[in-house]
């Protein structure tokens, strides 16, 4: 029996870009902005006819800035952090904010799996279901920190929507190995030295993305990079040593920040992609009240469609 492809939603990214790609005057009946509810059916319809995955996950943040990351990390995504609102509340635009129930509630009505865990983000349960999965994985993502999960022999797969989910770019090794410098089982020491300030990740000083990979390419990885900062013998240049050590708290702990953790328990669901819905009347019903309309039918249809040719 051939094993299920898996498609795994890095649900937050793609229905923030359908926000800022869909204009908001696509409006409910009663005038409130639906642009991401709508184009993020408009993004599964097409992901589910160009790549026709056996099962579906829309991975979620329950939790998008995990304290077991800011305890090590206290910068971590503090220019994310919304002004005058609850503690640890992220910045969301005000007009995207109620379009997120409304996501949900679609999605578990059509029967979608939706998938979060508590004080876990989304990567991290991308992260478990792809190195569990027994067959091929498509991870659907706009976040360049998910390129760590990439694995050629595995056959996982990211697709990086640079000009929208119609047409992505493939990352896989060769493509890694190409834009960066290193493979893809490097690329997570690679951010770790390189830093990420849309992450509040500081890097190293002095250590750009080109640094990073020439040094990972000398020593192996980044235990070997500082081990060859410590030796005065190896051929660092003392700027950088110093700069190397100089960060050797940060390094301490950065691996387990910028990694994607990959043993997160995970609820029972059943990631199958649903061929009709599984609450037609609360999908009629928000269907109406929200105005989804061929947006919505559309997502059904490729879905029915798919299911008839398992």
């Amino acid at each position: 029996m051939t094993a299920p492809r898996l498609m795994l939603l890095d649900t937050a990214s793609l229905y923030f870009r359908a926000y800022f790609g869909v204009p908001e005057s696509m409006k409910s009946p009663d005038g409130q902005p639906v642009n991401a509810v709508r184009g993020l059916l408009d993004f599964i319809t097409r992901l589910v006819q160009d790549h026709r995955p056996d099962q579906l996950v829309a991975c979620m943040d329950a939790d998008w800035r995990p304290q077991w990351r800011v305890d090590l990390i206290p910068s971590y995504k503090t220019h994310r952090l919304a002004e005058g609102a609850a503690e640890g509340e992220e910045e969301v635009p005000d007009t995207l904010a109620p379009q997120v129930p409304v996501i949900e509630a679609v999605l578990d009505a059509i029967g979608i799996a939706r998938v979060g865990v508590a004080g876990y983000e989304a990567d991290d349960v991308i992260g478990t279901l792809a190195t569990a999965a027994t067959g091929p994985v498509q991870i659907v993502t706009g976040d360049r920190d998910l390129f760590q999960l990439v694995d050629d022999a595995r056959a996982v797969t990211v697709l990086y929507p640079v000009k929208g989910v119609g047409h992505p770019q493939v990352v896989d090794d060769a493509y890694i190995e190409e834009k960066y410098g290193v493979g893809a089982a490097s690329y997570a020491d690679l951010a770790a030295l390189r830093g990420d300030t849309s992450d509040g990740l500081p890097g190293v000083k002095g250590i750009g993305e080109k640094t990073a990979a020439q040094l990972l390419r000398t020593y192996g990885d980044l235990a070997g990079v500082r081990a060859a900062a410590l030796n005065p013998a190896s051929k660092i240049t003392p700027a950088r040593r110093k700069n190397l050590l100089d960060g050797s708290a940060y390094l301490d702990v950065a691996p387990t920040v910028v990694g994607v953790a990959r043993d997160v328990p995970l609820p029972a669901f059943d990631p199958a992609l649903p061929a009709e819905p599984i609450d037609p009347m609360t999908l009629e019903s928000l269907s109406t009240r929200w105005g989804l309309g061929t947006s919505l039918t559309r997502t059904l249809a490729a879905l029915a469609e798919a299911g008839q040719g398992a």
